[in-house]
């Protein structure tokens, strides 16, 4: 997957809700939040929502990891 360009408005926003999900406090309405800047981005880029969310929650929770990496190289497979 290619690196997203994200303002830093979205990203600053996932944060909030990230972190308020780590402590059992995001609210309903930080969560629409999220959403609904998530679906504008995403139609304003030309990407899908999916992708945008994906890539998003990558840069916010999974930073320390670079763009390449992805869950499906972690998992073993049964002999």
């Amino acid at each position: 997957m290619a690196a997203i360009d994200f303002p830093e408005d979205l990203i600053e926003l996932e944060r909030t809700a990230w972190t308020a999900q780590q402590k059992g406090r995001l609210t309903p309405d930080l969560a629409g939040a999220v959403q609904a800047r998530v679906t504008a981005f995403a139609d304003e880029s030309g990407l899908d929502r999916y992708t945008v969310e994906m890539g998003l929650k990558r840069v916010v929770r999974h930073a320390d990891r670079p763009v390449s990496w992805s869950w499906s190289s972690t998992r073993r497979t049964s002999r």
